[in-house]
């Protein structure tokens, strides 16, 4: 998929907020479609081919968590949500349910386009079918899913299989922010609960192996009471 070619729709009920958001995906050669409302969101998911939708939650009909949850039902089409609600706990609720990314307003168009650039490239990898082959990199990183293996710089790197877990599921979702309670479940499974002490003593020797600093790495980011992301380069 090339990523100027994907359809994207906008949903934001603020009128100056919409246009704004269509001028600037206009001025980037992005095919487009706007809806003010939740389900006229919805409406429009099931007679176009959207590639990808940019949702605000507070929608004046349903809030814009029940329109991820509905999506979801049916789609994995990549979701960013673009809104006023700045809490972490709003956000981590948003990427739990299922959204790929999270921008507060107000956002820069910069900000914006490195978002969509993100979750497009992610979607890109899975239909040209990368994932397959089994090799995937980011900067010095180099992993092989099919042998198990970790490269850093070139050297092969070893890991613990719960750190190579962790780091595997990174690898999976290049880019994208993954919530403390996604890891914890894809890692210990859905009943580990919240506690994020283990998680956090894994992250801390995972990093040691992968990263010059690990005080102020390069490759996993920490979304600061959201989760962690893995870079896209």
């Amino acid at each position: 998929m090339n990523l100027y070619n994907a359809y994207v729709l906008a949903v934001e009920d603020d009128r100056q907020i919409r246009n704004y958001i269509c001028y600037l995906l206009d001025a980037e050669g992005f095919r487009h479609i706007a809806a003010s409302t939740g389900e006229g969101a919805l409406s429009i998911l099931v007679s176009e081919p959207i590639d990808l939708m940019l949702l605000d939650l507070g929608l004046p009909d349903i809030d814009g968590m029940e329109v991820i949850r509905k999506v979801r039902e049916w789609s994995e089409m990549p979701i960013i949500v673009i809104s006023a609600r700045d809490q972490d706990k709003e956000k981590a609720a948003a990427l739990d349910l299922g959204a790929d990314d999270y921008l507060t307003k107000p956002f820069s168009a910069t900000e914006l386009f490195a978002r969509i650039r993100v979750v497009l490239r992610y979607l890109y990898r899975q239909h040209s079918g990368n994932k397959a082959q089994g090799i995937l990199q980011v900067g010095g990183l180099q992993i092989d899913l099919d042998k198990r293996l970790l490269y850093v710089d070139g050297s092969e790197t070893h890991v613990t299989p719960m750190e190579y877990n962790l780091l595997s599921l990174f690898f999976k979702n290049i880019g994208k922010v993954l919530t403390t309670k996604q890891i914890l479940k894809e890692i210990w499974g859905i009943g580990y609960g919240s506690d994020t002490q283990a998680l956090r003593a894994l992250m801390a020797g995972l990093r040691r192996k992968i990263e010059k600093n690990p005080a102020k790495p390069r490759y996993i980011l920490t979304e600061i009471g959201v989760g962690y992301r893995l870079v896209d380069e």
